[in-house]
């Protein structure tokens, strides 16, 4: 029921409901109808009963009976003799046996078989008192309710078989109906889809209407404002802090290498030169992302771009001590890309291999007919299956990584990811051949 949508959920309880009513609503009127027919029969099947009395009361009872339609009468004596009776009776034997005239006689009205007064239908059977204790007299008045039995046969059928299609019907009524209602909500979930993907200033439609669903946008869109905002000055203060970092770095970098070339360094300097080109590379890291940020709108500057010149420039990038590095590249392939986000992203991707490597690295070049892929694998610990698309989030760093000689800063994946979608491309990690870890840099091709 939870999977289904709000749509199908409010038709379900609705029809639920719907059908109760109409199924109460359905045996009400059958109930009622019958009722009344009955009733009706009985009560002119009564008012001849009275009739014949008041004939009895005053010694004028003719013989035969003269009745009017389909009724038939019979009077009979305090010994159940038939002492008058209709031309359409049994003039000898009485239509009610002795228990079935006493229960008549209470007020219940008796349905017997036609069959005793030589018919096919059933009859209904009432009964009237007359005369005094001397010489009482019972008129019993019989009335065929074959057509009424048929009638409430007629209209079970008829409710039995619209009773679906009547549901069928407003369903489909109600389905319309609820889907022009919940537009509104549609619109405004199909453009929170679009405007979560990306950075836009984009915001909810408003409906026109002044209900729920125009103050829900109304709300939605204050907060999108607000998180604009906030975004923004997050950024500027990233992009500013950032910026204003360089510079100290890059005096105390110029200070340690003076005081080394003056013979004044120490161990203690050559540790305060990791951390400080550490730091450069965070600051440095952290304004990529904030220039990538601040030009989401705007279109990548795309060009064709050579691989194999691309890794010639990071084969004289510095490796660790110990690590081979291994840069097999490819005649001739080219992507289309950003010429400086591609090379970004491949030097992001190899120094994290030679960051975890054991003892080797490897790049190699993949060709495919609408895309190239670039794949940098090492011999390292490699990332648990599922720890592969969380390390992409910024500042992810796994436990294993967290050493402060590692030296990464959990924004080289997240910027590598960046600078690949907005190329066209994407990153995936899986597990290499040698156990480590292979980084899958997916490039488009140039269109034909």
């Amino acid at each position: 029921m939870q999977r289904l949508s709000l749509r199908a959920r409010l038709l379900m309880v609705g029809l639920l409901g719907l059908a109760v009513a109409l199924a109460v609503g359905s045996a009400v009127l059958y109930g009622v109808l019958g009722y009344v027919g009955y009733r009706s029969l009985d009560q002119d099947a009564v008012a001849t009963g009275h009739d014949v009395a008041q004939l009895v009361d005053q010694d004028r009872l003719p013989d035969p009976i003269p009745v009017t339609g389909s009724q038939i009468v019979q009077v009979v004596d305090g010994r159940d003799r038939v002492v008058s009776a209709s031309v359409n009776s049994d003039r000898l034997t009485a239509i009610l046996r002795p228990s079935e005239l006493r229960r008549a006689a209470a007020g219940t009205p008796v349905e017997v078989s036609g069959s005793r007064v030589g018919l096919d239908s059933p009859l209904r059977v009432v009964v009237v008192r007359a005369g005094d204790a001397r010489r009482p007299r019972t008129i019993v008045v019989a009335q065929q309710f074959d057509d009424l039995v048929h009638s409430q046969h007629v209209l079970a059928v008829s409710l039995l078989a619209t009773y679906p299609l009547l549901l069928a019907v407003l369903a489909l009524i109600a389905w319309r109906v609820m889907a022009a209602v919940l537009s509104p909500v549609e619109a405004l979930r199909s453009t929170a889809e679009r405007i979560s993907g990306s950075d836009d200033d984009e915001r909810l439609p408003v409906p026109v209407s002044d209900d729920e669903v125009r103050a829900l946008a109304l709300t939605l869109n204050s907060m999108l404002d607000r998180l604009a905002s906030s975004r923004s000055r997050q950024r500027a203060f990233v992009a500013d802090a950032a910026h204003e970092l360089r510079s100290p770095l890059a005096s105390m970098l110029t200070q340690l290498d003076v005081a080394e070339h003056l013979g004044e360094g120490s161990p203690l300097t050559a540790d305060l030169r990791a951390d400080v080109q550490r730091m450069t590379s965070l600051v440095e890291s952290l304004l990529v992302l904030a220039r990538l940020d601040a030009d989401t709108a705007r279109t990548a500057d795309l060009a064709d771009v050579e691989i194999d010149d691309v890794l010639a420039e990071l084969r004289n990038r510095p490796s660790r001590e110990g690590i081979n590095v291994c840069l097999d590249g490819a005649d001739g392939v080219v992507v289309r890309a950003e010429p400086d986000g591609v090379r970004r992203a491949l030097a992001n991707l190899l120094d994290n291999a030679v960051r975890h490597a054991r003892s080797q690295v490897r790049v190699c070049v993949e060709p495919g007919e609408r895309d190239v892929v670039v794949a940098v694998e090492d011999d390292g610990a490699g990332i648990a299956q599922a720890d592969r698309e969380r390390v992409f989030e910024r500042f992810t760093r796994l436990d294993d990584a967290r050493d402060r000689d590692a030296g990464g800063s959990g924004l080289g994946l997240a910027i590598v990811r960046e600078l690949a979608r907005r190329g066209g491309g994407d990153v995936q990690l899986t597990e290499a051949a040698s156990g480590g870890l292979r980084a899958e840099l997916r490039l488009p091709r140039p269109p034909r």
